[in-house]
């Protein structure tokens, strides 16, 4: 028999344990509640006068693309290097949010499925609210374009035609290392 208390606590001396070790995981749906508590952590291992890399395990199929946004903010104003591990899923926004990491520590499992995509958004209402959302569907658009072009070198016109076409793009661990999306393998 499984003490649930027992195992409460032992879960509870893992997170610690982990969080000690700078280490943190952005698992499941990108949400505001699940990027907050990610940019909470950032936030505080920046108030510790240490330079020990930060490291973010990311499994997600993605979310808020906007919610996206304020992770990769944050990771980029970091003064903490990042370094970041995909494993599972790495799709959509989460895409964004691992390719962010700091380059050369950016790890990619090798059974990891890979997805990216251009936000699309769902466009509807009265002629001057399409205009509005419109706009801030190219808006999000081009900041996809703006993160992966500080991520991977890649120019514009190849990240729109290999990374972000109308479609879904499946990539493989190898095919996002030659690209400069990750960096090297989970070995």
């Amino acid at each position: 028999d499984v003490n649930m208390d027992d195992f409460l606590l032992s879960s509870e001396r893992i997170n610690s344990a982990l969080l000690n070790h700078h280490i943190n995981f952005l698992s499941g749906e990108i949400t505001e509640e699940s990027v907050t508590e990610i940019i909470r952590w950032i936030a505080y291992e920046n108030t510790l006068e240490t330079e020990v890399p930060l490291t973010l395990f990311i499994n997600s199929m993605g979310g808020s693309l906007t919610d996206a946004f304020a992770l990769i903010d944050i990771m980029h104003n970091s003064h903490r290097k990042i370094r970041t591990f995909g494993i599972g899923n790495v799709m959509s926004a989460a895409f964004l949010v691992f390719t962010s990491g700091l380059k050369g520590e950016r790890y990619i499992g090798k059974n990891t499925s890979i997805m990216c995509h251009q936000y699309t958004g769902e466009i509807y209402g009265k002629h001057h609210d399409l205009t509005a959302q419109f706009k801030e569907t190219e808006s999000l658009n081009r900041r996809m374009v703006d993160v992966l072009k500080r991520a991977t070198y890649l120019d514009e016109k190849t990240i729109k035609r290999r990374l972000l076409p109308p479609s879904d793009v499946w990539l493989t661990p190898q095919e996002v290392i030659d690209l400069g999306i990750a960096d090297n393998f989970i070995s």
